[in-house]
This record gives structure tokens, C-alpha cells and sequence, in this order.
């Protein structure tokens, strides 16, 4: 029996509730790949899965979800970054040694050193070749800020000229958010904190708002789309501002909207932009896989820039 080294998650609680453990290595079917995972991340949702702290409004549905007392798949973990060594009789699309990325869905599991995915899309996940010119780490926050970001913006036909705010543009997903439509020729407002002014601004953000500070209101103005890629559960008078300087409600949109839709066609878009430089994606912090703990810690702060990446393996 092959065994591999994971993080597991048996009841709900605090980061310290995470335990690194041996594992069995999944064994494939003729649908599935295994891969090697070099890289995953901790997302906001890695958090709300580890800990059950949601609106009391959801804490039933969310339990029968994802497990009563604890995650019924106690290897959590949804993003991935990492290499094919094993492919089932029926693989079409990858062969052994492709570097992929991607998202485990309800599957979760990324929290390991192997897991095994369908080929096609499903709720248990979605994969693609990864970005040729960025590392495993990177990959894994164009995975999971691209198909946020990208699920909204591209259903919204923003042109050139077009004045677009972002509010939460420091976030993965935001950081994605302000490339992509400048990339479109938008003019882009990022909503952030006055220490991450000069960060946005790197990132082509043609103005900045601080949430923190009430004066940013007199400042806002029409906007053709306002994106909100923190949530609905954090806000600011800012915030709600923003919904008096639209021209119809349907033109605030936030990632909490609609459940993210795992596309590994989106995913092949993004590995495009990336390879021609349109997305860059940024991390954080990169932890060693043995701080897995201490990287929930500080996401769990709530002040990260971008993305959070764990090497899995060197």
C-alpha cells in the first residue's frame, strides 16, 4: 500500500485542528488522473470549511453539506497545482508528466501529496495544463482568482473606456479583476486599503479608494460595473454607496452571487492570458507544507494581498 503525507481536518475548530498524517494514495479509475500536488492553496473558503463559521443562516445547509460534526472528506483543500503521473485507460486530454492545475470541488483533497480528478468538469473538480511561464505556486492562484474573477466578468460586456470599480482589488480574484479589464481598455477603480494604494496602482488600477475612509464616497462616480470580490459578508458605508452610482442594480455583482462554476475551459482561457502576460498572478506568502497551520493563521487575519500558496513538494 502506497502512502503519502496530508493534512486532515476531523472536526471543526481552530487552524490547530489541522493534523499532518499518512495517508493511503488514491487509487485511480479508468476516468481519473493522479496527480503529483507540488503547490495548493489557503482560500477564504479553505477556512470556512476548516472552521464551519458561517451565517448562522447557513450553518444547517452547510453542515449537511460538507459533514455534521466535521468534513466528511477530512483531506481538505481545493486548489492545486502539480504533475500527472498516472492517467486511467480512458484519459484523452493529458498524458504522464503534464503540469496541470486546477480545483478539487467537493472532492476537496488538495491538502495532500497525490489526488486523483475526473478528466472532464464535475462538481468533484476541474483541470487543466497549467501556464508554462509561471511556478507551481503562481499557478495556483490563477486557478482559483481566475475562475472567480472570470465567471462574472465575462458574462458582463465591458468595453473600452468603460468605468469599472473593484472593491477588494488586493484579493486574489480582485488582483485578476484589475488586470483582465484593463486588459479590455477599462478605466478601474480599485476599492482597498491606503497601504496597498501603490500595489493596485502597479497593477494598472487608474484610481484608489480607501474602504476605511468615509471621504471616499464624495469620490465615487458612475459606474458602468462594480464587482465586489470580498463578499457580501464584509462591508463598509463605501460599499453601500457604490449602489447609488450604478445605472441598474444588475450592474453590482459580487463573487458571493452564484456558486463557483468549475471550467477547465476557463481554466485554458486563463493559462492564456497568463502565458501572454495580460494576468499575473501574485502571492502573498508561500509556505512550507509543514506550516499549513500557521498559513490558515494568517489567512484567517483577513489583510493578505493576493494569494496564499503551501509547497506541497519540491
Amino acid at each position: 500500500m502506497e502512502i503519502m503525507n496530508a493534512f486532515v481536518c476531523k472536526r471543526y475548530g481552530s487552524p490547530e485542528i489541522l493534523q499532518l498524517q499518512q495517508c493511503k494514495v488514491p487509487t485511480i479509475r479508468s476516468s481519473e488522473i493522479l496527480i503529483r500536488v507540488y503547490a495548493t492553496s489557503v482560500t477564504n473558503s479553505d477556512i470556512f470549511i476548516r472552521s464551519s463559521k458561517v451565517a448562522k443562516n447557513l450553518l444547517i445547509p452547510f453542515r449537511l453539506m460538507i459533514g455534521i460534526w466535521g468534513p466528511r472528506k477530512k483531506i481538505i483543500g481545493q486548489v492545486f497545482a502539480g504533475e500527472i503521473i498516472q492517467t486511467g485507460k480512458s484519459i484523452k486530454r493529458f498524458k504522464k508528466g503534464d503540469k496541470v492545475y486546477g480545483l478539487t470541488g467537493f472532492s476537496l483533497g488538495a491538502y495532500a501529496e497525490f489526488k486523483k480528478i475526473k478528466e472532464h468538469n464535475s462538481k468533484k473538480g476541474c483541470v487543466s495544463l497549467m501556464p508554462t511561464n509561471i511556478s507551481y505556486e503562481e499557478a495556483t492562484a490563477a486557478a482559483y482568482g481566475g475562475l472567480l474573477a472570470l465567471q462574472f466578468l465575462e458574462k458582463k460586456k465591458i468595453k473600452e473606456n468603460d468605468k469599472v470599480l473593484i472593491y477588494g482589488s488586493a484579493s486574489t480574484s480582485g488582483i485578476t479583476a484589475v488586470q483582465y479589464l484593463k486588459n479590455l481598455g477599462a478605466e478601474v477603480t480599485s476599492v482597498c486599503s491606503e497601504a496597498k494604494f501603490d500595489f493596485v496602482r502597479s497593477l494598472g488600477a487608474d484610481k484608489v479608494l480607501d474602504y476605511n475612509n468615509d471621504d471616499s464616497i464624495k469620490k465615487l462616480e458612475k459606474y458602468t460595473l462594480v464587482f465586489d470580490c470580498v463578499g457580501k459578508a464584509r462591508g463598509s458605508n463605501l460599499k453601500k454607496a457604490c449602489s447609488q452610482h450604478i445605472s441598474n442594480q444588475n450592474d453590482f455583482i459580487s463573487i458571493d452571487d452564484e456558486a463557483l462554476v468549475l471550467s477547465s475551459e476557463r481554466l485554458e482561457r486563463i493559462k492564456e492570458f497568463v502565458e501572454r502576460g495580460v494576468i499575473n498572478p501574485v502571492n502573498d506568502r508561500i509556505y512550507p507544507f509543514e506550516e499549513m497551520v500557521e498559513a490558515h493563521k494568517y489567512v484567517e487575519l483577513g489583510h493578505k494581498t493576493g494569494n496564499v500558496a503551501v509547497t506541497v513538494a519540491t
